[in-house]
Order: C-alpha cells, then structure tokens, then sequence
C-alpha cells in the first residue's frame, strides 16, 4: 500500500514522503495513529503543494538568519565582571549572560543557540559560536573586562 507520512518515522522515512508498506502495517498501525493517510492523486497533490510552501518559507527563514548572522559578524559584547588578583573572574561567563547582553543589544538568542568553545573564566575577546534558524552560524566577539 501507497501511503504519505505526515510525521517523521524511523526507518521509514521523514515527513512528506510517499512510501510502499505492508497492508496490514497501514490499517492495523499508521492509519489509526494518523501518522499516514492514503497516496491517492489528491493527497499527493496536496503534500507536493504543502512541500513547495514549506521550501519557500525554509528559504526565507534562511536568509533573514543569514542577515542576522551578518549583523552579530560585525557586532561586539561587552561583559563587566569582577575580577581578583591576576586579573582573574570570580565564577565564568555563561550562555545566559552572553544572552542577556545580546538581548540588551536588541538581538532575541536564546541561551541554548549559544556554544562556548571553553568556559569563559579570563579577561579578553573571546569568540563565541551562535547557531541560528537551520543551517546558519555566526561567530561573535564577546568582551570581558574588569567592572569597575
């Protein structure tokens, strides 16, 4: 039996797929649970639609990632810490601090987007790996000073 997924299976394909699987796979398992429907002209019109909507919409989403990742390409964060002897931090800059100071800035990145090589625990630039809408990285630059 000819079926489209409308979710992605494993070992079966990903969402959007037309595949052939047993007849009673379909009726007694994916039929009911509406993980499928029948690949009739119809449906497989309507999921190719679907398909080319969600490309043009992928496609965009990239391109405003890319324009973002530009911006923080030429942008800096600054992060007053406290410091001890040695010039060195009481404690380590974080994700969420990185953050915070980015959202202050007007750029809306969630903590877990935010990868640090190493733990920030001295003063300097330090880069910082930002993961955006799909493929789309940027590199940041993030200052740490002394607070006065």
């Amino acid at each position: 039996m000819l079926v489209i997924l409308r979710e992605n299976i494993e070992n079966l394909g990903s969402t959007g797929d037309v595949v052939k699987v047993s007849n009673g796979y379909a009726r007694n398992f994916l039929l009911p649970r509406h993980l499928v429907v029948a690949a009739d002209e119809t449906n497989v019109a309507a999921i190719e639609h679907h398909k080319r909507v969600l490309e043009k919409m992928k496609s965009a989403q990239k391109a405003a990632s890319q324009a973002v990742a530009q911006k923080l390409e030429a942008f800096s964060c600054t992060i007053a810490r406290k410091v001890g002897e040695h010039d060195k931090l009481f404690g380590s800059v974080t994700s969420g601090d990185i953050s915070d100071a980015l959202k202050k800035a007007g750029f809306l990145i969630d903590k877990k987007s935010i990868s640090l090589g190493s733990t920030i625990k001295t003063l300097g630039v330090h880069p910082v790996t930002v993961k955006l809408e799909g493929e789309v990285v940027a590199t940041l630059k993030v200052w740490v000073v002394k607070e006065e």
